[in-house]
């Protein structure tokens, strides 16, 4: 695990470069336990590993471990939170993208109509799709990853991978809500009153109402008037003192995704399934939680 985390902390792009500088870097040897004269792991084994550690879902517990150290230094906002989510390119290529043997009867998209997901799948990465945030640009085979953080320190408090889709982000920020609990690392709690900004992505009728079951005050940016994307705040929601605030809070979420995916490891991941891919994305998001303590927590 901790070979893993320097992995994340200082961009190395694959266990086979990991162990190569594990073999002559000694501040790395002494950080994951090795004596200067043992023997770095065969990268195979690491890599099965690494499955064991997937499957006990050690990259949850660590992010959990490390929100009740912030915890205990009162780092950590129980009332102001902010959600938003990026792309995360696939070890996949458009080329490797091929039509479905036995594509669906149905598509999945509104109305049942057939989506290119539905007919065509990549042979690198299956699960990948073809997805863009924006007009400009190509699509690229992609999964999307998510955070709710929290405002005063800008840690995160959960996170998620998914496969792409227009409405991905909206269903994770209603999952993470709804695994966050009042303790980090606790059981699942009812949430208290709590507000949530977001972009204008969010700006959705049923996205919203999620929002208010959950007894969360939507602080989510609005479009401006028009009769194609309407808006669903309500007067007091819009007035709200704190709307501004949070507003401004959530260019900590680019933080997070800058330096994710400047530098460390999440520009271009290389596992494949949305497992191994939430699995990672979870891990070093964690690891950027630990660089934003060492800021935070005055050392002793």
């Amino acid at each position: 695990m901790r070979a893993l985390l320097l992995q994340a902390l200082y961009s190395i792009r694959s266990e086979t470069q990991l162990m190569e500088q594990l073999d002559y870097n000694l501040l790395y040897r002494w950080f994951v336990g090795l004596n200067p004269d043992d023997k770095v792991w065969d990268v195979t084994v690491f890599t099965k590993n690494r499955e064991r550690l997937m499957a006990g879902e050690v990259s949850q517990r660590l992010l959990e471990a490390v929100l009740r150290q912030a915890a205990e230094h009162n780092l950590l906002s129980e009332e102001h939170f902010t959600v938003d989510g990026t792309l995360i390119q696939a070890w996949a290529s458009r080329k490797s993208f091929v039509p479905k043997q036995k594509p669906p009867e149905k598509g999945s998209g509104s109305g049942g109509k057939k989506l290119l997901r539905d007919t065509h799948e990549s042979k690198s990465d299956p699960e990948a799709r073809l997805f863009k945030k924006s007009a400009a640009g190509q699509s690229q085979p992609s999964y999307l990853g998510h955070v709710l953080i929290e405002n005063r320190s800008g840690l995160v408090r959960a996170a998620l991978a998914t496969p792409c889709s227009t409405w991905a982000e909206r269903e994770a920020a209603l999952t993470l809500l709804d695994q966050m609990s009042r303790s980090p690392g606790g059981g699942n709690q009812p949430l208290p009153p709590i507000t949530l900004g977001a972009d204008k992505l969010y700006q959705e009728r049923e996205f919203i109402a999620g929002l208010r079951r959950r007894n969360v005050v939507p602080h989510v940016a609005e479009y401006e008037p028009n009769r194609h994307w309407p808006n669903w705040l309500s007067e007091q929601e819009r007035q709200d003192p704190g709307f501004a605030i949070s507003q401004r809070k959530r260019k900590l979420v680019e933080k997070v995704f800058g330096w994710a995916k400047l530098d460390s490891i999440l520009r271009q991941v290389k596992v494949r399934g949305v497992k191994k891919v939430d699995w990672l994305f979870r891990l070093v998001i964690t690891a950027g939680n630990l660089l934003r303590l060492v800021k935070l927590i005055p050392a002793v």
